[in-house]
């Protein structure tokens, strides 16, 4: 079928394919059920146009006479990727022309972007076209309705809408194979980087995730100093220490680098995750009372903690003092396993990407480096 194994230490990695893929895979399974109405297959080929896959369909059925919905679980591989049998439903409607053969919609959770279209990107339109319109009758338009039920609660824990993609999850990516990498590639990539950074400066700048980079280059950071660093900040900032490094500036959103105020060096969630009793901790650290300390820990998410805390005007104070903290348990950290002195700022900023603190330490470093 469709596995196709990789070393991953002493076991056997299993890739899978992105998304893309398994909504063009509904779609193209829904068309065909309605072209043939005695259709029976339980799996359909995509061209990937590189490759094709073969991916599995739970369940299709006709609406109407021209509208089939198809149905089709998303699987990764061996990834930590939160879309994991998330369901993919595709709804294709056969209508007279309209001007273009194939018309793509965003339905319930797949996420829009800032201008209302739907959050489908280059890649993923290419490969609705490529599967898709071969087989569209000539003088017909099919409209395809992607629609993810559980879009919505899965985007809440994304960076999406720090990139403008609202309400949902985004169809994005450059390719249809989804390849596993261990923990130790990971690391050993970022390691091989900052090993690399720190040879031409000892003032490094650490991006944690895609939205952190966007957050750096807006404040004018050079691309030479920064390194990614994935989950792996604990085990990266030693290694800034042992390689020399002078300083590290880091650069994150307040819900994944808070977590290094408790001394969880790691920020995978699958390790590790305290982010409300983190941030209520703070509360009462700033002289907030306890029933304000219970309603952060009865929110759901630490956007939705920080929202609350902006409306009651604690939100400053509170990330402030973690701010503060994250900067020393930082250096703190360094010094416990590498030995040296390493200063350490932060910069925290919200899901729209906007920067809610950033201590004396950090803004000191972000002169130094624009510099």
């Amino acid at each position: 079928m469709w596995e196709c194994p990789l070393r991953w230490g002493s076991s056997l990695a299993r890739t899978g394919y992105t998304l893309p893929v398994f909504a063009v895979a509904a779609a193209k399974m829904a068309l065909i059920h309605l072209l043939e109405s005695t259709n029976s297959q339980i799996s359909v080929t995509v061209d990937l146009m590189t490759t094709e896959a073969d991916i599995p369909i739970y369940q299709v059925a006709a609406i109407e006479a021209t509208s089939a919905l198809a149905i089709t679980l998303s699987d990764p591989g061996d990834n930590l990727d939160l879309t994991r049998n998330t369901p993919i439903w595709a709804w294709v409607k056969l209508s007279e022309y309209q001007g273009q053969a194939l018309i793509l919609e965003a339905g319930a959770g797949l996420g829009k972007t800032t201008t209302g279209k739907p959050a489908i990107y280059q890649y993923a339109r290419r490969l609705f076209e490529a599967n898709l319109l071969p087989l569209i009758p000539v003088e017909q338009t099919a409209t395809v309705c992607i629609i993810l039920p559980e879009g919505r609660q899965l985007a809440q824990r994304t960076s999406n809408e720090a990139f403008g993609i609202l309400e949902g999850l985004a169809l994005l990516g450059t390719s249809g194979i989804s390849q596993p990498l261990s923990a130790a590639d990971h690391l050993e990539e970022f390691r091989a980087i900052l090993q690399n950074k720190v040879k031409s400066s000892p003032n490094l700048v650490f991006c944690i995730g895609n939205n952190g980079q966007q957050v750096a280059q807006r404040l004018s950071i050079p691309e030479q100093v920064i390194v990614p660093t994935g989950n792996w900040i604990g085990a990266l900032l030693v290694e800034a220490g042992l390689y020399q490094a002078q300083s590290v500036l880091l650069i994150g959103y307040q819900g994944k680098l808070i977590k290094l105020a408790a001394g969880i060096f790691n920020t995978s969630s699958h390790i590790a995750d305290a982010k409300l009793e983190i941030i209520s901790a703070a509360v009462i650290q700033v002289g907030g009372d306890l029933q304000i300390a219970q309603a952060v820990l009865n929110t759901k998410t630490a956007d939705m903690a920080y929202k609350y805390l902006l409306e009651i005007g604690l939100a400053e104070s509170v990330f402030a003092a973690l701010a503060e903290k994250i900067s020393y348990k930082a250096q703190d950290y360094v010094g416990k396993y590498a030995g040296v002195l390493l200063k350490v700022g932060t910069v925290l900023f919200d899901r729209k990407g906007e920067v809610i603190s950033q201590e004396a330490t950090a803004l000191s470093l972000i002169n130094s480096i624009r510099t």
